[in-house]
């Protein structure tokens, strides 16, 4: 794909997902890996919704500034995921509503946010994995995604917002809405005791479509 039309990708899922209010004013980035190692990524204060693909950030395999306007300040956890997943070829950060409020949860586990309500959720978004705050743009947010050497595709910052990978930029933005979505069915049906998938499903589902879970015993959410 050209580089106009990666461009032309970026800012047609950002104004999506603006529109769709799952990432309010210049809250939310985007950011594409490209095959000789650099970046595309959106501009620091830039709104999702009003992208334009000659102002995007272009940075080379080290992380300098090619072209654009200045990029993100959240550099440093799209780094962090790129570094620990190989596979990872898009990353998607965003402020929704849901999945912010699941991190402020007192009972969420840390290594799996979010048990297996949905086939796709699983399929999608994979296990999730739940970090500490830490202030916008810290550099320490890179040190603790390393922490999980790669094994989530799905991690939220407490208190901030989902930080998701894929290995397309659809994939990326695919994984973000499910997980939006589960952390919705999560809160509304928090403390009504629901049935989740059973271990046997959720083994089913591995079998099945070949998902690399980080799988951990105690899925215990009461």
């Amino acid at each position: 794909m050209s580089d106009a039309r990666l461009r032309e990708e970026i800012c047609r899922y950002g104004r999506s997902l603006f529109e769709r209010g799952l990432t309010p004013g210049s809250s939310g980035n985007i950011s594409l890996r490209l095959d000789d190692g650099g970046w595309l990524v959106t501009p620091t204060n830039a709104s999702l919704g009003f992208l334009d693909p000659a102002r995007l950030s272009r940075l080379d395999a080290a992380g300098a500034l090619v072209s654009g306007h200045t990029p993100t300040k959240e550099i440093p956890l799209h780094s962090a995921i790129y570094e620990t997943r190989a596979s990872a070829r898009a990353v998607v950060h965003l402020h929704s509503t849901h999945a912010v409020a699941l991190t402020m949860l007192p009972e969420i586990d840390p290594r799996a946010a979010l048990p297996p309500m949905t086939p796709y959720y699983l399929m999608r978004s994979g296990q999730t994995a739940l970090v500490p705050y830490y202030r916008p743009g810290d550099p320490a947010v890179a040190d603790a995604i390393r922490g999980l050497a790669g094994k989530y595709s799905s991690v939220l910052l407490a208190n901030h917002g989902p930080v998701v990978a894929g290995d397309s930029l659809e994939a990326a933005v695919f994984a973000t809405e499910e997980l939006e979505e589960t952390a919705k069915l999560y809160l509304l049906l928090r403390n009504l005791n629901p049935r989740y998938l059973s271990p046997a499903q959720v083994a089913d589902l591995v079998t099945t479509f070949g998902l690399d879970l980080p799988f951990h015993e105690d899925h215990d959410h009461k």
